[in-house]
């Protein structure tokens, strides 16, 4: 990711009071967006992010919305179509959590693992556009359209040359 397009939040900083972060990405950092993204352009995006940290606690929950325009390209005509995503979002960290020990709980089939903190900072604008990634389809499509399949062959070409057909007639 760019070091442009970063919003580094220490942990230290977190308390335990509810804390907002507005973000909105300029122009530029848009087209970086969908660049990382691998869309055609993303038109806008925006997020709202509440911090709190539980406690005497290693926790820290971070919650919120993030909206974006995207333009995509449809899978079936080719075309490309502005889509709105939004999509609400609740991840907790633990500051004293480490990769080992992630691994050893999921080998463990434990649920609802905390997130690990990195380097002792949460980026909020890698988080907000992990989650809107999350909601892109992997084959998108605008609104009304549909593949509709038509098979070159007839169905009596095609059951001739079905293999097993084939096989039933060299047993005989």
């Amino acid at each position: 990711m760019q070091k442009n397009f970063s919003y580094p939040l220490a942990v230290d900083d977190i308390s335990t009071a509810q804390k907002e972060y507005k973000i909105k990405a300029d122009e530029r950092q848009c087209q970086q967006i969908a660049d990382i993204l691998r869309v055609p352009a993303v038109k806008n995006f925006s997020a709202e992010i509440y911090t709190k940290r539980h406690n005497k606690s290693t926790l820290i929950d971070v919650w919120g919305k993030v909206r974006a325009l995207i333009t995509r390209q449809s899978v079936i005509s080719l075309e490309n179509f502005d889509k709105t995503y939004q999509t609400d979002f609740s991840l907790q960290f633990d500051t004293g959590l480490t990769e080992n020990q992630v691994r050893e709980m999921e080998e463990n089939g434990e649920e609802n693992i905390p997130d690990v903190v990195v380097n002792g900072q949460i980026d909020l604008y890698h988080l907000a556009m992990e989650q809107i990634a999350l909601e892109l389809e992997d084959y998108p499509r605008q609104k009304g359209e549909e593949f509709d399949f038509k098979s070159e062959f007839d169905s009596e070409t095609t059951a001739s040359a079905n293999p097993f057909k084939i096989l039933e007639k060299l047993k005989k």
